[in-house]
């Protein structure tokens, strides 16, 4: 396996596309024309700046290895260099997809 990224969505996206063949994206993912995904090293930070204090969420494990030419590294906010997908992501790159609770903090629970 290669570098386990991550994709934040709602309960709802998530089961749009759990019986599709490819993980498509939503909402920013159809504006900037890729679907956008964290490292390890960055979702939480992307769960606190785009998602915070959303009850309704999955946090989906993508192998990286499985991307190919698809995926591209590149500059985003604060100048972070985050892993892109332009098309779509197959569900066998797909490693689980499990809730992300929120906290009695007000903070998402990450399994790791």
């Amino acid at each position: 396996m290669g570098q386990c990224l991550y994709k934040i969505v709602s309960t709802e996206e998530w089961q749009q596309v759990s019986k599709l063949p490819s993980l498509i994206g939503f909402g920013i993912d159809l504006t900037d024309g890729f679907i956008h995904l964290s490292s390890a090293d960055q979702v939480r930070e992307t769960a606190q700046h785009h998602f915070a204090g959303r009850e309704d969420l999955m946090l989906v494990s993508i192998d990286g290895s499985c991307l190919g030419d698809s995926l591209k590294w590149e500059e985003s906010r604060g100048g972070s260099v985050f892993p892109h997908v332009y098309g779509e992501i197959p569900m066998t790159a797909v490693l689980k997809a499990e809730r992300l609770p929120l906290g009695v903090d007000g903070v998402h629970q990450f399994p790791f």
